[in-house]
């Protein structure tokens, strides 16, 4: 009953449309920034290492390489001053948290891209050869080209 009950006053809060992007997604976070009675949107790009929580209290963590030292920031994702969350490149991982990013140097960091849609299938399908016969030689046959 409790639990129901505090739901439904989180539900108020919480964003109608959450983007969708997983953990490895190279994604660009556009925060809003309030600066005396300014307002401005930086934008903040690097991998999704990680994310936590449930409802409310969903946050994720972008990890990125400024000048040689890496910088993290956790975004909790039903925070009004967060923008938008826009994917570049999705990853294909095998973890859930990405921690171990944090000792990677240079190429080593870099992860493997999933590619999906239909530019993945049009590749395979233009691969593959046409159904016609191929040219097949035997003993007795004279060599094609002569």
């Amino acid at each position: 009953m409790s639990q129901q009950l505090m739901e439904m006053v989180e539900q108020r809060y919480q964003k109608e449309s959450l983007p969708e992007f997983r953990v490895g997604d190279t994604v660009d976070v556009y925060q809003k920034i309030v600066e005396g009675n300014k307002t401005r949107t930086q934008v903040f790009n690097g991998v999704v290492i990680a994310r936590k929580g449930r409802g409310i209290n969903e946050s994720f963590t972008v990890r990125r390489i400024v000048n040689n030292e890496g910088v993290e920031r956790v975004f909790p994702c039903h925070s009004h001053l967060v923008g938008k969350v826009e994917v570049k490149r999705r990853g294909k991982v095998r973890r859930s948290k990405l921690y171990f990013l944090r000792d990677r140097v240079g190429k080593a960091r870099k992860l493997r891209e999933l590619r999906s849609g239909k530019a993945a299938t049009k590749a395979t399908k233009s691969s593959k050869a046409p159904d016609s016969k191929p040219d097949v030689q035997t003993k007795d046959a004279e060599p094609v080209g002569v």
